[in-house]
């Protein structure tokens, strides 16, 4: 199939190259342009502007967005519009909130343009060998990118999600549940850390990773980590967030679902970003107030 790809960052780049390994003639572009001949010296038509994108692409237009998710979206999407014809298909591939593909998607309906909604997970692993991609819209413009994706992803590793917006929500639950599991394994490993045995962390990670319930790719990435450093003393334990697990909490909120574990693991990504928090010193403050337990003066 022929494709334009906007957007080339360590996502975008992997995905379009896997793609041109798979026989699919892309158009390509980005702000960068090195990243635009990066990906021309291993066959992609380049492009300099979305106008010289557009005019490269037959109608009906496939466009694949790999951008930043929030303001760049739109601002791609509003530079794109007058470019398109009716027919012509925009997916963004990025981590969207599933409300923006939602008001997206009616905004390009006016237009006669189909707007689909592409939650991609896998990691840069993933979109260089085999991702898994969930796709929210018209069913009809999913069976047009169809083959892209069984190319693009594992095998079983895509689906139809429905409307606009439900592959995004699949997408932002599934970055929610992974944040629970990461916070799970974390906390199990710090305790084995305190239990005063004489674990070795990557050796028991390894065994878990092979045969036990809680094998899969996240424990293998904890094989891999622990191998560089049985310690991790070569990272710090603030942990960031992109959004999703922060968008999921809101979600369960609005729809009155219960999520602790998942809203446990999104307060303990902020609990990790001050190494000395008020709410430590008040827990210690209070202990010592009502029963003179001791703390520990500031230095």
């Amino acid at each position: 199939m022929k494709a334009g790809m906007v957007g080339l960052g360590k996502m975008g780049c992997n995905m379009a190259e896997h793609l041109l390994e798979c026989g699919h003639d892309l158009v390509v572009f980005d702000l960068m342009a090195e990243a635009v001949e990066a990906l021309a010296a291993k066959g992609a038509v380049p492009a300099a502007s979305l106008q010289e994108l557009a005019g490269k692409l037959d109608s009906p237009r496939l466009l694949w967005l790999m951008v930043p998710a929030g303001a760049p979206v739109d601002s791609t999407i509003e530079q794109l519009v007058p470019l398109l014809e009716q027919g012509d298909i925009i997916i963004d591939g990025g981590n969207s909130h599933y409300k923006d593909s939602e008001r997206r998607a009616a905004r390009l309906k006016e237009a006669g343009i189909t707007f689909l909604d592409a939650g991609t997970s896998g990691g840069l692993e993933g979109a260089r060998h085999g991702a898994c991609i969930m796709v929210g819209g018209e069913k009809a413009a999913y069976d047009v990118i169809a083959p892209l994706l069984k190319d693009l992803c594992v095998e079983k590793g895509y689906g139809y999600m429905g409307r606009s917006g439900s592959g995004h929500f699949a997408k932002m639950v599934h970055n929610g549940i992974e944040y629970g599991m990461m916070q799970a394994i974390g906390e199990g490993f710090n305790l084995l850390d305190a239990s005063g045995y004489d674990f070795n962390l990557e050796e028991v990670s390894g065994v878990w990773a092979h045969g036990s319930v809680i094998r899969g790719w996240l424990m293998e990435l904890m094989v891999q980590a622990l191998q560089k450093d049985p310690k991790l003393d070569y990272l710090k334990g603030s942990i960031a967030d992109s959004g999703e697990g922060r968008w999921t909490v809101e979600a369960a909120l609005e729809h009155e679902v219960s999520i602790p574990v998942i809203a446990a693991s999104l307060f303990s990504r902020y609990r990790s970003r001050s190494n000395e928090n008020l709410s430590d010193r008040t827990v210690a403050a209070l202990r010592h107030e009502f029963g003179g337990h001791a703390f520990i003066d500031k230095p």
